[in-house]
């Protein structure tokens, strides 16, 4: 679906309207996702007051609310879901998808840590980590477990650039509704020129300090063999769709029938 055209929340999109099987669509204004809300003016941005959000899930890092906290809206219900916990406890570090603006303001340390192809390894494993981790687990389960409240509004989940954490958790969301690959795929991809829009001037500043424009192109957009190795996790982890969210998210079955009944149109 094309982006809402509100002037403080970056890469704003509602999933309504998207299609799946047997000619139904996503319910409109039910479940919307975006990149961080460190912008929003609630009181002058009317285009977002419009949609109603009674429910926010956050899937960033403690470092990345800290830095940019979210400005949302008098009453509503904000659910702190870090995708990332157990990575970075892992690894000591913070992967490049929650590091973007520190990871190209420096050519050589991108070029150190990523050149040669290694930030297109690096976030496939990150992908992989959203679907294996505790933390990530407990992330999605929290975004499935509010959308199918039968009394929910609609819910807004995001993270910082609103691709990554958040395009993991669309893809389960529109899987569950009985969406197709190439709907997953469309919808998926469909976020990178609000990205790379976004992200234009730090990418520029990054290439015009001689950083490598293919690391800046693998960290600012998002690509379909990023997708594809979240999914191939799940095969091999749990066998198919149903287990992951089963088993891995501890969602069960009613549950996932309430989100399709209140999600799915026509």
């Amino acid at each position: 679906m094309p982006a809402i055209p509100a002037t403080t929340v970056a890469n704003l999109r509602d999933l309504g309207g998207i299609p799946l099987s047997g000619g139904r669509t996503v319910r409109p204004g039910l479940a919307l996702r975006s990149g961080q809300l460190d912008r929003l003016d609630p009181g002058a941005d009317t285009e977002f007051a419009a949609l109603g959000i009674r429910t926010i899930v956050d899937f960033r890092t403690n470092a990345e609310r800290a830095s940019h906290p979210d400005h949302v809206p008098e009453g509503v219900q904000v659910l702190v879901a870090d995708a990332l916990a157990d990575k970075i406890a892992q690894t000591g570090a913070a992967p490049a998808a929650a590091q973007l603006k520190h990871v190209l303001s420096d050519p050589a340390l991108a070029d150190e840590k990523l050149g040669g192809g290694r930030a297109a390894t690096l976030f496939a494993d990150t992908y992989r980590s959203l679907v294996s981790t505790k933390s990530a687990c407990a992330a999605y389960r929290t975004l499935l477990t509010e959308l199918a409240d039968p009394d929910a509004g609609p819910l807004l989940f995001h993270c910082t650039a609103g691709k990554d954490r958040t395009g993991w958790g669309a893809t389960v969301v529109l899987t569950l509704l009985g969406a197709d690959e190439t709907a997953l795929e469309a919808e998926y991809l469909s976020v990178n020129s609000a990205v790379r829009e976004a992200f234009a001037p730090l990418v520029e500043g990054f290439t015009a300090q001689g950083g490598d424009p293919e690391i800046a192109l693998a960290l600012i957009g998002v690509r379909a063999s990023y997708l594809h190795a979240a999914q191939d996790e799940v095969a091999e982890r749990f066998g198919d769709f149903e287990t992951y969210v089963r088993e891995g998210l501890g969602v069960p079955d009613e549950a996932v029938g309430r989100i399709r009944q209140r999600l799915v149109a026509g």
